[in-house]
């Protein structure tokens, strides 16, 4: 049973919420109690998904196509066809 409660304890329980709100009164308790419980695990739901969702500029960020590496003038460390210097002179015939 809910909390640890008997079947004598939960009807001592439903005998006094009687005497004190009366038989009409006692399912209009029950429905907002119902719909209080269901309006809460709605928002619940709705807040554990906004925590979920990126924000928009995260969405954004990932929409973006990545950026084109810079240009650049000057020769890169590895490229042998863009040498500063002047090629080598072919030997002189002797």
């Amino acid at each position: 049973m809910p909390f640890g409660l008997g079947i004598g304890e939960l009807l001592i329980i439903l005998a006094v919420l009687l005497l004190v709100f009366g038989a009409k009164r006692l399912p209009e308790l029950g429905g907002a109690l119902g719909r209080g419980i269901r309006e809460f695990k709605t928002s619940v739901r709705d807040i554990e998904g906004e925590l979920k969702r990126p924000t928009d500029a995260q969405q954004r960020e990932l929409q973006r196509p990545a950026p084109p590496p810079p240009a650049t003038t000057e020769p890169r460390s590895g490229d042998a066809t863009h040498t500063s210097a002047p090629p080598p002179a072919p030997p002189e015939p002797r």
